[in-house]
């Protein structure tokens, strides 16, 4: 971009900043001001003069403002609240307005010599205008204050205590974010009611109603000085009609019966700017749940499309086209785009509820909510056009968000913005306005929403339901065949409880989008199980309006659920009982989230750091739903080819460690809350994996095998806390908490079923023990198949020191050398043993894991490998997954390639069709067919010349 020179001034322009500032030379030395104008000085005071018509008349009026301390003045990076305090509280009330309004236009002149000549980048002009109102706010209603209490004492509540007045700011003072010459948009508030003080007490009410309009009149009120502030009330409760200043608990009561979603909008700004600013905080608080609720709200779409309405009849009635702040493209839609996400979903994501535009901008891209390009694109043009209407203001102090049409004024604003014409600048702003205007179409979905065409012939279908006509046959006639248990499920669906008791909106919404889906679950491979789902989930969420909002405002999340409800009976069955989950059917992200080990952790991480409340009830449900969200969308990525077994196996395991090491955690803060700490350095407390959670092997709805342990040194020793245990029944209190936490049924379902019977002595022994007791156990009396269990277990929570000790006693337990006949004799016995009692294969179906040539003869025929040679191949003990053994055991000689390969294709399958089968509700057997033959045929070739009889 070119830098503006004097030689691009057209004559008049020249002429004009000349004559200008000849006028100030004069009027200092009138005056007796020195002005030091030598040539960076000069330059500066001539480029401001070329932006701002308002910073002439300020340095006309005020020739101080050109001393060299008002120079300095204008040089310095403190914002106004350094310099609030010279203003002079004066009892008589004119001489106190007339020292407001000079203080603010000399703070507004600094704003303008510092943005022109380059100083301050755009957000920190920003942020400081609106320091300077607030701190203009704070000085009058800090006079106000006094004013009242000399006439009627001071507010107090019924039980004493002092009431202070509450100033709310909105918008962009809200956001800190404050055009030049905007208003400022106020709700007044007081906590509690009550009555004054003083001689001449008045009711809290009428008290705080007298404060707000002093401090309007002493920044509104024109005086010859002009105003101060433009003062906006209009945003409290009922408006005009509405009392000026209402207590905290008719706040609460309004958004709570009378809250409209454009107000939802404008309280994603709010913060307290004056008075009282930590009660007003907990009024925020108490306003929380009506801005941001507590599930995902895609309810918003219907206030953003309420509000877009009304701005567009305002800038047709006013020819309005070409406003920055509300025409096409301009800056009021790229709010409503970053506040939508932030409606929707802040309530989930406290991160996301910022106040400033670009702030709120850098969380929505953080998290995933508004991709890298778009939101680079969204954040140039806001940049470009907040600026420019701040040049536009500071020409001369007014409150307007147009273009000037006078090819003068043009001029001095593509100068003053280093543009070397207009023209350059226009097609600039004509760029970003397509871009913004775009983003913000797509946003809308037109093709969404309670204007979307709805098929004739299912709306026809859903009136039958409604009158109770609807019979089999015109559901088969319309591809829903067989229709009988379609119907009945329509009917009953139209007859159920929840629908009778809808609001006449929400039942108008439900007749919308209930056409649409019978269209989406026609247009599946299985028509009838997916309608029947379908209505599951309506029935479900009849009372939600905001779920019911999703699947209407979404047409792709509507065939993604269809098509998800046709091919998983699982994965539906999850939705419809968790239907938070239909946020990941939605979610554009879900084809980019990454899902390793370390991410699942970080993540799980973000949720609890992200928490309102530290209750153990509600970090529970947070885990909960976290775990359902991640394993859902595990299953999406399986269930759509994005994933393969072995990984997906891999990454629920990884999912259940991440749970347990959260769960493990919060129990321990527990115990430790109700009795303090052991002495020591770490918790001395350690939860083993067994079974496919350390294979990393895990499935669907697998439940975990957990071994516990703990320091034994500190079974004596007493913990610190009033309601002190030894070391034992510490650890044990320890361990039935997070047992119960992990098994517990909570509103967002349970975590895992956990089985322990892995442990020392099975169901025998105690729940947790000590580590000289696992040792001691392991060398003297566990048997074989206790030594396989032990191939797969791995730490997968708890004390990192403990954790080591237990690794090293699984390496010095397994690495003990053994017979090998004897070990394939007992691995042999031990398996035919389970074949007897477990395997459900028949002449037509096998058993994928337990069948002969199954998942479970591979896992088996690895173990007895690793058992009989890992004396001499210590490195196979640092593996505890299968597909991992396969290729271990293939380089050190125990398996030759094309064994290897065997297992390795058919470990793959098997799994493969394991997962599927969970994913389908059905048990893991599969057909037989000639690939699977194929494919059992050679896994038992291979254990059958490796020496196993299985």
């Amino acid at each position: 971009m070119a830098v503006a020179t004097p030689s691009l001034e057209s004559p008049a322009l020249r002429a004009l900043i000349d004559d200008r500032y000849a006028q100030l030379v004069a009027r200092c030395r009138a005056a007796g001001v020195p002005l030091h104008d030598d040539a960076g000085v000069a330059e500066r005071i001539r480029r401001t003069l070329l932006a701002s018509d308002f910073a002439f008349e300020a340095w006309r009026s005020q020739p101080q403002l050109l001393s060299p301390q008002g120079l300095e003045r204008l040089r310095s990076g403190s914002d106004a609240s350094a310099r609030i305090e010279t203003i002079k509280l004066d009892p008589d009330e004119a001489a106190y307005m007339a020292a407001l309004r000079k203080f603010r236009h000399a703070e507004a002149l600094r704003l303008v010599f510092r943005d022109v000549n380059g100083l301050d980048e755009l957000p920190e002009i920003l942020s400081a205008t609106s320091v300077l109102y607030e701190a203009l706010l704070g000085s009058a209603l800090e006079w106000s204050d006094r004013v009242l209490a000399t006439r009627y004492g001071h507010a107090r509540a019924t039980d004493g205590s002092l009431q202070r007045l509450v100033v709310i700011g909105f918008g962009k003072l809200g956001g800190s974010e404050l055009n030049f010459s905007s208003d400022i948009d106020l709700v007044l508030a007081y906590p509690h009611g009550g009555e004054s003080d003083g001689s001449r007490p008045l009711d809290n009410s009428e008290y705080f109603v007298r404060m707000g309009r002093q401090l309007v009149r002493l920044l509104h009120e024109p005086t010859i000085d002009g105003i101060c502030a433009r003062v906006d009330l209009r945003l409290r409760p009922f408006g005009n009609a509405g009392r000026l200043a209402l207590p905290f608990s008719a706040m609460e009561q309004y958004y709570q019966r009378e809250g409209r979603d454009w107000e939802r909008y404008a309280w994603i700004k709010a913060r307290p700017v004056a008075g009282d600013r930590s009660a007003g905080k907990e009024l925020q608080e108490m306003l929380r749940p009506f801005v941001y609720r507590k599930y995902l709200d895609y309810t918003a779409f219907a206030g953003l499309r309420e509000m877009k309405a009304l701005i567009d009849a305002e800038v047709a009635r006013k020819d309005l086209a070409d406003n920055l702040k509300l025409g096409p493209g301009g800056i009021r839609e790229i709010e409503f785009i970053v506040q939508l996400v932030q409606l929707i979903r802040g309530g989930r994501e406290p991160s996301l509820r910022v106040r400033g535009l670009l702030p709120a901008l850098t969380a929505c891209e953080a998290r995933g909510h508004i991709p890298a390009k778009r939101a680079r694109a969204l954040r140039e043009a806001y940049v470009f056009l907040r600026q420019l209407e701040n040049r536009v203001q500071m020409l001369r102090d007014a409150q307007t968000h147009d273009l000037p049409e006078d090819p003068l004024t043009r001029e001095r604003l593509a100068l003053g913005l280093d543009y070397p014409s207009w023209e350059p600048l226009a097609e600039e702003l004509a760029k970003h306005r397509e871009i913004v205007a775009t983003e913000f179409a797509a946003v809308l979905m037109p093709e969404g929403g309670p204007k979307a065409r709805v098929p004739a012939e299912d709306a026809t279908l859903w009136q039958h339901a409604c009158n109770e006509s609807l019979d089999a046959a015109l559901l088969e006639a319309s591809g829903f065949v067989p229709g009988a248990e379609a119907a009945e499920a329509l009917l009953k669906l139209q007859q159920g409880p929840q629908l009778r008791s809808m609001s006449p909106r929400t039942r108008e919404q439900l007749d919308h989008l209930m056409p649409q889906l019978l269209a989406v679950a026609r247009a599946t491979a299985a028509p009838v199980p997916c309608l029947l789902r379908l209505c599951r989930l309506v029935q479900t969420v009849a009372r939600r309006p905001s779920y019911l909002a999703l699947l209407e405002e979404q047409p792709a999340a509507r065939k993604r659920l269809a098509q998800l409800f046709a091919d998983s009976a699982f994965l539906a069955e999850r939705v419809i009982a968790q239907p938070l989950l239909l946020d990941d059917v939605l979610d554009p992200r879900i084809d980019h989230l990454p899902m390793k080990r370390a991410d699942i952790s970080a993540e799980i991480a973000h949720v609890l750091t992200t928490l309102d409340e530290r209750e153990a009830e509600a970090e529970l449900e947070r885990i909960n739903e976290f775990k359902s969200s991640i394993a859902f969308r595990l299953g999406l990525a399986f269930n759509d080819g994005r994933a393969d077994a072995v990984a997906t196996a891999r990454r629920l395991a990884a999912l259940a460690e991440s749970v347990v090491i959260a769960v493990a955690a919060l129990a321990e803060r527990e115990v430790i809350a109700q009795h303090g700490r052991l002495p020591g350095a770490g918790s001395g407390f350690s939860i083993l994996g067994y079974g496919s959670l350390g294979g990393e092997e895990l499935g669907f709805a697998s439940d975990l095998d957990l071994v516990f342990v703990f320091d034994g040194q500190r079974a004596q020793a007493m913990s610190d806390g009033p309601r002190s245990l030894d070391g034992s029944r510490w650890y044990q209190r320890l361990t039935q908490r997070v047992m119960n936490w992990l098994t517990v049924l909570t509103r967002a379902g349970r975590l895992y079923e956990v089985d322990t019977r892995l442990r020392p002595d099975g169901s025998k022994g105690l729940l947790i023990g000590s580590l000289d007791a696992f040792v001691a156990y392991q060398e003297s009396r566990a048997w074989t198949w206790e030594h396989q269990a032990l191939l797969r277990a791995r730490p997968v929570a708890g004390d990192a020191v403990l954790n080591a000790e237990l690794a090293d006693v699984r390496r010095k337990t397994l690495a003990v050398p053994r017979d090998r006949a004897a070990v394939l004799a007992e691995v042999s016995s031990m398996r035919q043993r389970w074949r007897a009692e477990r395997d459900r294969s028949n002449a037509s179906q096998i058993d994928l894991k337990q069948g002969r040539g199954g998942l479970l003869d591979i896992e088996f025929a690895l173990q007895g490998l690793v058992l009989a040679h890992a004396a001499t191949n210590p490195s196979l003990l640092s593996i505890t997954a299968n597909a991992g053994l396969i290729d271990a055991c293939r380089d050190v000689g125990l398996l030759d390639t094309a064994q290897a390969n065997s297992f390795a294709r058919a470990h793959t399958e098997l799994l493969r069709q394991a997962l599927l089968c969970t994913l389908d509700l059905r048990s893991r057997i599969a057909p037989r067919d000639e690939s699977l033959e194929a494919l059992c045929s050679d896994v038992s070739a291979v254990t059958h010349a490796l020496g196993f009889t299985f």
